[in-house]
Formats: structure tokens, C-alpha cells, sequence
């Protein structure tokens, strides 16, 4: 998971740039397991394959779904992880210029 700075000059997308502000590492991958057994939908709607950009605007769901998802997980590795996502996702919630990328393989 990475929380990026988007800097856009214009409309065109040729001038979009993209800086890493932080990000949560998940080498066992436990993110996409999460995903994959959820039935909330935006969760469910994550791919391992593929990334998924989240902006400020899908941070209220994201961060609900993400709480509702922590109270249902049984081990620690996952509620740690979930809690380190929401970090970034409040940051991202605080700016427009902020974007949640959730990188697959």
C-alpha cells in the first residue's frame, strides 16, 4: 500500500506526477486474503493482480469498511496491518491531493 502526492499541472494526464509519501509493506500478502474473503464491496473489489487507486473521495467507505473488517479478523498480523492502512487512509481522507494506491503483483 502506498500513499502517493499527485501533482498535476493542467489537464493532461502526460503531466501527472507521482510521489511516494509513505507506505505499509505486505510481504505475506495478508491484504489480499483479507480482500478476498470480504463481502463488504469495496474490498471486495480488490484485486491481488492488479492496483487500485483510491482517492480522497472513496475514503469514508474504505475507512468504514476497513474498521468492520478489523473487528472480524482473528489474527494479530492482520489487525496490525489493517491498522497501519487506516493510517494512511485518514492521511489520504485529509487531502485531495493524496491518493491510496493499492498495488497487486
Amino acid at each position: 500500500m502506498l500513499l502517493m502526492q499527485v501533482a498535476q499541472r493542467g489537464t493532461s494526464p502526460k503531466k501527472r506526477r507521482l510521489t511516494t509519501v509513505d507506505f505499509v509493506p505486505d510481504g505475506a500478502d495478508l491484504f489480499s486474503v483479507v480482500c478476498a474473503n470480504s463481502s463488504l464491496p469495496m474490498l471486495a473489489r480488490v484485486d491481488p493482480y492488479r492496483t487500485r487507486i483510491l482517492t480522497s473521495a472513496d475514503m469514508p467507505q474504505f475507512l468504514s469498511e476497513i474498521d468492520a473488517t478489523c473487528d472480524l479478523v482473528m489474527g494479530q498480523g492482520e489487525r496490525d496491518l489493517l491498522k497501519q492502512i487506516r493510517g494512511l487512509a485518514e492521511r489520504c481522507a485529509e487531502a485531495a491531493s493524496l491518493e491510496l494506491h493499492l498495488e497487486g503483483d
